[in-house]
């Protein structure tokens, strides 16, 4: 039996697990729903095919980092909805577009085909937004001044450039030929708007929050996150170049076509790392600490059992199905 406290640290950990998990890889596949041509069926079926087998597993990491938010931590719970009520509609709604438009694009006439893709498509960028609209808010505290609202908004629009980072590193990973050739100038053009991204974030957090800034101010070791996310950046762009330049010579050369989707993993989990060291132990910024929200032991005990076994079953599976379908994509099929 754990005492609260670090029952607090085991539960928060879980559901920092699951935050970035889901971020990975929910973010590449809504990178990809943004990224569909409209006016290519054959690529959009094939970028369809790349994500098919993952994008509604994907999907679980958010439905357990809320449930464990709503377990362990019902007060932050009920504060951080309450904030976040009107994104959170706009994110359920899109993700419940984007499951309808993957089937009913399959099962349409043809000259209905497009507005299914249409709906995959705008159902992926709202569900972006309004991720990038909650982060915004959780980074000033949900403070719903001009200038929070402001920032918010361009966290939004900055999410989603990072999912369409990831989605297109996905697809040089994943895809051949003009698609790949089409994925890399998308990674290229995104790398750019990220990068300025994290620059603005990096900026931006301290400076509206007194504890973030001086608790990196006092913390000399935290500077190795952003030196190292930088260096991802570098690397990443130095790869993408190599990439043009094979592809240039031997447009079939698919050599390291892994490394855009590794580096973009790890600028995910290096900004990631940022931002919880930046708040813990608060909870909700500002407001309420790990420990003040916990729930009660008796039943975080209890919990944890379940916990044990469904979030490592949950991870072999996810690992097993990306080793089934790993490789490159094969031609889109409906069952």
């Amino acid at each position: 039996m754990f005492e609260q406290e670090p029952l607090a640290i085991i539960f928060a950990a879980l559901m920092a697990l699951t935050v970035i998990l889901y971020a990975i890889l929910d973010g590449y596949d809504l990178g990809v729903g943004m990224l569909i041509p409209l006016k290519d069926e054959q690529q959009s079926d094939t970028m369809i095919a790349s994500i098919g087998p993952f994008w509604d597993a994907n999907e679980t990491w958010l439905v357990m980092a809320m449930g464990l938010l709503f377990i362990a931590f019902p007060l932050a719970h009920s504060i951080v909805f309450k904030a976040l009520y009107l994104p959170t509609l706009v994110l359920l709604i899109s993700l419940i577009l984007r499951g309808i438009a993957f089937d009913f694009r399959a099962k349409a006439l043809f000259a209905h085909k497009p507005l299914w893709d249409r709906a995959f498509k705008f159902g992926s960028l709202f569900a972006a937004l309004s991720q990038g609209y909650m982060l915004g808010q959780y980074i000033v505290g949900f403070d719903s001044s001009g200038m929070s609202i402001l920032f918010s908004l361009i966290s939004a629009v900055g999410v989603a450039i990072a999912y369409t980072l990831i989605g297109a590193a996905w697809l040089i990973m994943k895809c051949e030929g003009e698609l790949q050739t089409r994925a890399i100038k998308w990674f290229y053009k995104a790398l750019f708007v990220s990068w300025l991204g994290v620059i603005a974030v990096s900026i931006v957090n301290p400076l509206v929050n007194d504890a973030v800034f001086n608790r990196w101010l006092t913390t000399p070791a935290y500077w190795i996150l952003p030196i190292l996310c930088g260096l991802c950046f570098v690397v990443a762009l130095f790869e993408i170049r190599k990439m043009i330049a094979r592809k240039a010579i031997n447009e079939s050369d698919d050599s390291r076509c892994w490394s855009p989707f590794a580096l973009t993993v790890a600028i995910y989990l290096l900004c990631f790392v940022g931002i919880a060291l930046s708040f813990y132990p608060d909870i909700v910024p500002g407001q309420l600490t790990i420990w003040e929200s916990v729930a009660a032991p008796q039943a975080l005990n209890f919990i944890l059992w379940g916990a044990i076994i469904v979030i490592p079953t949950i991870i072999l599976y996810t690992i097993f199905s990306y080793r089934v379908f790993w490789g490159k994509v094969s031609p889109l099929q409906y069952y």
